[in-house]
């Protein structure tokens, strides 16, 4: 039985009368950027993740550079995130001149390491950014007493995790700001790029509204050197269509996570699943095997069954090339590396069938049994 890795199309074709109808309204309008579909989404948004201010944003990762511009991020600056997620964490931070730097990964959950996360404060750190990672979110409960003592700003990345929750508070309502992220493959994902920045700030929403559209305010009047970095009115009109569907989206992929793990037991694989996470909306599912060769065997076993997969990711941001120069080497940072070499992702989305989960579980025991 061929499962895809995710399947979009299963996704958008209950709602696709009402994605059609949004796409002809904003088709029939005359403003394709920003304008009233972008703010009605904001205010939608807003609501949702129990914020004051949702910005809607060209992307994800420019959402990241975004809220490291408002409190003016530069060279000589620290920002510590975590080594195992996405490159545009660190990406927004080295595209200001300031220095990531990469903490290590607690295995039970793949979030940060807290500990190291408060050993390697210096005097240099002016922000720190949790990754909700997969869907599930860092601990935020000791990191803001943490951050306000010093006086650090937090940025959750919350580009994995909309609808999240840590402790019943929604990912990214927590911190000074939140990042989102729209790409399509996302829990809320659009039909392109887009980003949303939350803050319950309100100097800092005014600060973000105006680097948005080139630090402009009103129009050719430049108060900073912002970007282009705004959100246009058909992403944001079909993004609200779906949004109504959030908590259906969330609680299926939650189903799915439960069947899963309820399968692997039975086969005696349990080991193989990330322990369960209050609040988790499951992004991706991701296995734990017991060393790469393993991985290897039961990636190519789904493969050949046209079962998708994915890793995530094969090599941590400590030892990519283009961080050579902060000096990292291999072991330095070992349980993130140790993640890359043995992770692996299987189809979760909502409209997978349990016949789907229980072709993927089979191949993942067969490839087991067989080496």
């Amino acid at each position: 039985m061929s499962v895809p890795l995710l399947d979009l199309q299963r996704i958008h074709a209950p709602i696709e009368q009402e994605l059609q109808a949004a796409f002809a309204r904003v088709l029939n309008q005359n403003n394709y950027i920003l304008g009233a579909e972008v703010t009605a989404f904001e205010s939608a948004c807003a609501e949702v993740l129990a914020v004051k201010h949702a910005i809607g944003v060209s992307s994800g990762s420019d959402a990241l550079l975004l809220a490291l511009m408002c409190i003016g991020i530069g060279p000589g600056d620290e920002v510590i995130c975590p080594t195992y997620t996405f490159f545009a964490t660190a990406g927004a931070i080295a595209r200001l001149g300031a220095t990531p730097v990469f903490v290590d990964l607690d295995p039970s959950n793949y979030n940060w390491k807290l500990e190291q996360v408060f050993a390697a404060r210096t005097e240099r750190t002016r922000a720190v950014i949790p990754v909700h990672l997969f869907g599930s979110c860092a601990d935020m409960s000791e990191l803001m007493p943490w951050a306000e003592k010093y006086g650090i700003t937090v940025i959750e990345d919350a580009a994995q995790a909309i609808d999240a929750s840590w402790r019943e508070q929604p990912a990214g309502s927590i911190g000074h700001f939140g990042c989102f992220s729209f790409f399509p493959s996302k829990n809320l994902g659009g039909f392109g790029d887009g980003g949303l920045l939350t803050t319950q700030d309100d100097q800092l929403a005014e600060k973000a509204r105006i680097l948005r559209a080139h630090g402009a305010k009103p129009k050719y009047h430049h108060h900073f050197v912002g970007g282009n970095f705004r959100l246009d009115a058909l992403q944001a009109a079909l993004l609200h269509i779906k949004l109504q569907h959030l908590d259906s989206y969330t609680w299926q992929r939650q189903d799915c996570a439960a069947r899963y793990r309820t399968l692997l037991a039975e086969k005696g694989l349990a080991h193989l699943a990330p322990e369960e996470m209050p609040g988790h909306v499951y992004n991706q599912f991701i296995l734990r095997l017991a060393c790469a060769e393993q991985r290897h065997q039961v990636q190519d076993k789904l493969t050949a069954a046209k079962i998708g997969t994915a890793i995530y990711y094969p090599i941590p941001l400590h030892l990519q090339a283009c961080f050579s120069g902060l000096g990292y080497k291999p072991g330095d940072l070992p349980e993130a590396e140790a993640a890359a070499q043995t992770t692996l992702a299987i189809p979760i989305f909502p409209g997978l069938t349990e016949q789907e989960q229980d072709a993927v579980v089979s191949e993942i025991k067969q490839a087991i049994l067989e080496n």
